[in-house]
């Protein structure tokens, strides 16, 4: 038995985590920068709250409200640069993945003189200190390392990350996600069920990673009829928000594998969110895992309680539809996009050549609109 595994992030998961722990606030600077995107912040009341806590501590903030879904490099170098004319000395990401993903970036831009392309080298030996308050239950972002941000000159999206940009903080209240519509509620979880699927049948998986994955798919099954039904209670809600912690867990430690490289070309062509990008690939990832890790798939499926890859896909479309209907240039362009995903295409548990690629996008079209 051989693993690893590393978590520096302090998590804490419990109703009005922010206000009953103001003293982290305090541990982590006396300047802070709030990075967060234009509405959900403030609708999910985590905003005020954080606001609220800093005024009560004493410590300076501004607040950079300009974070669009799949945050582009342009955009963290010119939050960066307002961070550092304002001193900030740490920083609190309130959001989805896309504002945590972006605290990370300009956490180590403000700490750092460099360009945002040189942070996909990961080589840097600083960063300021970073909060991370989700609000909605999906990415895990805020116990990773990991920061995605959009290449536009690349047509895709680049993770980068290291131990200098895990969270020193993640706040976790679920009552915060209670304002997501029914189709964030429902990408963001199917993103979450993908991080510990897929950290279950990746190569880079451990035994401990394992605990995680199968804690996360079982938790996951059980808000599959809340999903049908759109009965979104406080209960569901909070099982939400542990899938999702679960699955940042587990991705922290193994990465994510076929199902992520691939969806980021339906985010970038045809504005299908993330988690909906992901889960459009899993009936075709499953059925080719079965040739090589069918005992694995066999346990995903009874964790789900259906009885076949086909059954779960239908379960799937159900919730989260189609894929769109691609033509050939399409698929050939994807393919080869897809190919500079390389991480996630060798964590996968078969071996792919880039025709495999090209067949995978091919047989997506099977189940297209």
């Amino acid at each position: 038995m051989k693993f690893t595994f590393q978590i520096p992030t302090k998590v804490y998961f419990e109703k009005n985590c922010i206000t009953n722990h103001l003293e982290i606030f305090t541990y982590c600077g006396s300047r802070a920068a709030i990075v967060t995107g234009k509405h959900s912040a403030k609708a999910s009341g985590a905003l005020d709250d954080v606001t609220n806590v800093l005024k009560n501590a004493g410590i300076a903030y501004e607040v950079y409200d300009s974070v669009e879904n799949n945050p582009s490099i342009e955009t963290v170098e010119d939050i960066t640069e307002k961070v550092k004319a304002f001193k900030a000395n740490f920083i609190i990401g309130i959001g989805g993945g896309s504002p945590i993903d972006a605290s990370k970036a300009i956490a180590v831009l403000a700490a750092n003189e460099m360009h945002a392309a040189d942070l996909f080298k990961n080589d840097f030996t600083k960063a300021l200190p970073i909060v991370a308050i989700p609000i909605t239950s999906g990415t895990g972002s805020e116990v990773t390392p990991y920061s995605v941000l959009l290449r536009k000159d690349m047509e895709t999206k680049v993770s980068f990350g290291n131990s200098l940009t895990y969270p020193a903080y993640a706040l976790l209240d679920p009552g915060y996600t209670v304002s997501m519509n029914d189709k964030t509620t429902v990408s963001t979880l199917i993103d979450a069920f993908t991080h510990v699927m897929e950290g279950y049948l990746a190569k880079r998986s451990t035994i401990f990673s394992t605990m995680m994955s199968l804690e996360g798919m079982k938790t996951f099954a059980e808000c599959i009829p809340g999903l049908k039904s759109k009965k979104y209670d406080y209960n569901f809600r909070e099982k939400a928000a542990y899938v999702s912690l679960m699955g940042g867990l587990v991705i922290a430690q193994t990465g994510v594998t076929l199902p992520h490289g691939l969806g980021y070309c339906y985010t970038y062509f045809h504005q299908i969110p993330h988690g909906i990008a992901n889960g459009l690939f899993v009936r075709e990832y499953l059925k080719r895992c079965e040739t090589t890790v069918k005992e694995k798939v066999d346990v995903v499926l009874k964790l789900l309680g259906e009885n076949s890859v086909d059954s779960f896909g239908d379960t799937l479309e159900q919730l989260i539809g189609k894929p769109p209907k691609l033509d050939q240039e399409q698929i050939e362009q994807y393919a080869k996009l897809s190919l500079l995903q390389a991480g996630s295409i060798s964590n996968t548990p078969f071996e792919l050549s880039e025709e495999d690629i090209a067949r995978v996008w091919e047989k997506q079209n099977d189940h297209a609109e």
